[in-house]
């Protein structure tokens, strides 16, 4: 399918929408400087992740994971929302969102002006710490400076321990965000999947939920995804998200309005 026909038949699908489900993975914050996780040249392939339940048993773990957070963490602070996070935010105002769904941890689409009863974080966020024992939450940044000052796992007044509010390899799920998630898919008109490979389960099922049910399912992303070839898929673009999504929704909207 040419372009000019992509776009249109993604303006025209948008249009369309009242309750889009938007699922999306670190495609759309490559463009805001915040790293990928999995590409070829992502976090992952340079560093080990701490499962959690190392991280819960083990002081030396702890201070693997604070170290790794640390190294990343002016990124992730100083990080800004780019024009598909606006995107996001122009479907909520048009009434078109039904949910978004998130596998990125960066805090972009609440930054953004996403609402909360429209965002589900399903691995959490690096925006707030959490301690494990009351759930307690806090700014990272004074987490940050113990760290780098004493060169120990921050515990909370509670004694727990301290840890940003993701979740870590080995964790499971939050059953609210989950709940909240596959609600969502149930009640979607139209499924948009934004820069995600679509390899990471139990997230990456969600899109599934409403696409089995015969909603269309749009996936935009930049390099292969597990999806590409599911029955469901009526649209499949190859690119980059920022340069795709914000036109098609900045027209879709105006049309409808």
């Amino acid at each position: 399918m040419a372009v000019q026909e992509a776009d249109s038949c993604l303006v025209e699908l948008l249009k369309k929408g009242r309750r889009i489900l938007v699922f999306t993975g670190a495609g759309i914050s490559t463009g805001s400087g915040i790293p990928d996780y999995r590409g070829p040249k992502g976090v992952w392939k340079q560093r080990k992740p701490v499962y959690y339940q190392d991280f819960m048993s083990s002081e030396e773990a702890r201070r693997e994971y604070w170290d790794f957070q640390l190294e990343g963490w002016d990124g992730f602070r100083d990080a800004k929302p780019n024009a598909a996070h606006l995107a996001c935010v122009d479907l909520e105002k048009n009434s078109k969102l039904g949910m978004l769904v998130t596998q990125n941890i960066d805090g972009l689409h609440s930054l953004a002006g996403i609402t909360p009863e429209s965002l589900v974080e399903v691995h959490g966020t690096n925006r707030q710490v959490e301690c494990q024992t009351c759930h307690q939450r806090s700014d990272p940044e004074t987490h940050f400076e113990y760290f780098r000052k004493y060169n120990k796992s921050p515990r909370c007044e509670c004694g727990g321990l301290q840890k940003p509010a993701t979740i870590s390899f080995g964790q499971q799920l939050r059953e609210e965000d989950l709940a909240r998630a596959s609600d969502a898919a149930a009640r979607a008109d139209l499924v948009v999947s934004l820069g995600s490979t679509l390899s990471v389960y139990p997230a990456a099922a969600i899109p599934l939920a409403a696409a089995e049910r015969g909603v269309a399912y749009v996936i935009i992303n930049q390099g292969p995804t597990e999806h590409d070839s599911h029955r469901a898929v009526k649209l499949r673009l190859e690119g980059d998200v920022v340069s795709i999504f914000p036109p098609a929704v900045e027209a879709a909207c105006l049309e409808d309005a």
